[in-house]
């Protein structure tokens, strides 16, 4: 099914729904009432049934939350939406306001009379999240209050839950039975002395299970509950129309059981439960809590083995690079052509690509909805363009394109930044700078145990020479043929979890100008130990390995404010390209990439 541009917003959202909401904030003696993204799994994409701040905002970033007050409501969102959210919620009934800056807490000591009371759904929020907003209340005499969710009161026309089925993730590429990963983490289990974890994430239980579905757009996961034994058997909790002849690909290992039975089945757990206190919905530490067992809160179990690919996994992740490099190089081979002619789209590019890689024959979907953002619209970090946004790309402009796939074999994220005619020394500038900034993580050499955080300044140090930055992280996890955005692992200054070999993350850099243009160039890479040096280095080192091989555009290149490394990096990147993607070219494809990758 292709990407589609229909405009999201509704008449109804905003003023009308916003007064049906205070309408029951008013019937349930409350002050406010929360409305997050998030549903009771905490991904980042949700489906139709659970977008509810979209649904009475009109906002639809991936990230952000609302407060509605009687008199005020305040959408949440940080660096990456700022300027979407002004051209998506009517301004004169919702406040834009800048988080992480601005904390709830304070906004709401700032918004409430002492002795208000803000309502919330258990399953829709973290135990820490909750946890954490309660300490900053601590002395402000507003309370917090569990109470039903007020959106779905007065959502009458709610989507459908998802019934898309659910497919074995063969060993070909996962790499690894379930069976032995449930055996792995089982040792994981008894040495903390815990008999069971929760696992309520449902990439973690897609990895675990080697699973995948299509529950939510764009991501192959199952909306689902799981519950890991100290045994290494596992309570498998889905709606159970979605699971039929899944049982044999289950094995006896896995119990099947429905959705509705996991809120029951918490009861019944004995000893020590381990929960993820920043996954798992509040509601269940709640119900661990009232069944009297220990409860330990630590990290889903999952996580991190889920980010240190294995190498049959990251051999598939070369592959599908390879493949979807074939299909960006075919569009922007068009794109040269056709967008100096005047007559192209954003809507135009958008299909191009997604149709040359269904030409491939091997995606099952887009990784996320195109970026394909021309001239002003690319300063808007996470645009996706619609029909009223929808603009023709004119020559003298750049055109920001942030696409991916999902292959069998693995996830693609890749972000191309292109000149479209003659385009001025100021964009360029900044082009190179941004360019630079991607250059020093792919070249980086670090020791073992430190993290994204202290490589972040690699990425940002060429704008900051300029006084310029970005809002957003230089790059974050990708699943296997799982979420194109998947953690723990993160370059960006909010992280403390060390790199470990195998993890894919992206490397995007960028710079954004409101109202004139914006700027990205984005690879995905992994971690690898680095290739020992002779002499006096002893310490273990990692480097990464670029994964995606696309040209970068070298007329948007100032090439006399490149390093010689720099320029040597870029000419071996481009020469590589070269290698890898002629074979697969017709010929005017192989002309035009001759020519995008010859040497500066």
């Amino acid at each position: 099914m292709f990407q589609s541009f229909e405009v999201v917003s509704s008449p109804e959202t905003g003023p009308k729904r916003l007064e049906l909401l205070r309408a029951e904030l008013r019937a349930e003696g409350l002050d406010g009432f929360l409305v997050p993204r998030a549903d009771a799994h905490q991904g980042e994409y949700v489906a139709d049934c659970d977008a509810r701040l979209s649904w009475l905002t009109g906002f639809t970033g991936s990230a952000g939350f609302a407060a509605i007050l009687a008199e005020t409501a305040g959408v949440f969102i940080d660096g990456r939406y700022r300027s979407q959210v002004k051209s998506q919620v009517d301004l004169e009934h919702f406040t834009p306001v800048h988080w992480p800056e601005i904390k709830l807490g304070n906004w709401l000591i700032e918004a409430l009379p002492k002795g208000g009371t803000v309502g919330y759904d258990r399953w829709l929020h973290t135990r820490r999240e909750i946890e954490e907003l309660a300490d900053l209340l601590d002395e402000s005499g507003i309370n917090l209050q569990p109470c039903a969710n007020l959106v779905d009161r007065i959502w009458q026309d709610r989507p459908a839950k998802p019934s898309g089925k659910i497919d074995p993730h063969p060993i070909e590429f996962s790499g690894e039975i379930h069976t032995d990963k449930a055996a792995r983490l089982a040792v994981i289990l008894k040495q903390s002395g815990d008999n069971s974890a929760i696992l309520t994430l449902p990439d973690s239980i897609c990895w675990l299970l080697n699973i995948r579905g299509n529950d939510v757009s764009h991501n192959p996961v199952v909306q689902s509950f799981a519950i890991l034994n100290c045994d290494a058997s596992c309570d498998f909790f889905v709606e159970r129309s979605k699971a039929q002849q899944l049982q044999a690909h289950l094995g006896d290992q896995v119990r099947l059981h429905d959705i509705s039975e996991f809120e029951a089945a918490l009861h019944q757990l004995k000893g020590q439960v381990r929960l993820d206190p920043d996954t798992a919905p509040d509601m269940v530490a709640a119900i661990l809590e009232q069944s009297g067992v220990r409860l330990r809160f630590a990290a889903d179990p999952c996580i991190l083995p889920k980010a240190c690919k294995n190498q049959v996994e990251i051999t598939g992740a070369r592959n599908a690079h390879l493949r979807d490099a074939v299909a960006m190089v075919q569009l922007l081979c068009w794109l040269d052509q056709a967008a100096p002619k005047g007559q192209l789209s954003e809507i135009d590019v958008v299909t191009k690509l997604e149709k040359l890689r269904r030409q491939t024959g091997k995606l099952r979907d887009i990784s996320f909805e195109t970026i394909s953002g021309s001239g002003p619209n690319g300063a808007i970090i996470h645009y996706r363009v619609n029909k009223d946004s929808n603009r023709t790309i004119s020559s003298g402009e750049m055109l920001l394109i942030d696409s991916g796939g999902q292959y069998q074999d693995g996830t693609t994220d890749i972000t191309r930044t292109i000149a479209v005619g003659r385009v001025g020394i100021e964009e360029k500038t900044c082009f190179t700078r941004v360019l630079q900034g991607m250059v020093a993580i792919s070249r980086a050499r670090f020791p073992n145990g430190l993290t994204g955080r202290d490589l972040d300044p690699l990425a940002r140090y060429p704008l900051w020479l300029a006084g310029l930055d970005y809002n957003h992280g230089t790059g974050h996890g990708v699943g296997s043929y799982l979420s194109v955005h998947e953690g723990p692992q993160r370059i960006s200054r909010a992280t403390d979890v060390a790199l470990q070999t195998g993890m894919i993350l992206s490397n995007e850099p960028g710079y954004y100008r409101e109202g004139a243009f914006g700027i990205r160039i984005e690879n995905l890479i992994v971690v690898e130990n680095a290739p020992a040096l002779s002499g006096a280095d002893k310490r273990d080192m990692l480097s990464f390995e670029t994964l995606t091989h696309v040209p970068i555009d070298r007329r948007l290149i100032v090439t006399k404010m490149l390093s010689e490394g720099e320029r040597n990096w870029v000419n071996a990147y481009h020469a590589k390209t070269l290698e890898m993607l002629s074979p697969h070219l017709d010929e005017i494809t192989r002309k035009w990439l001759n020519v995008a990758c010859a040497t500066l």
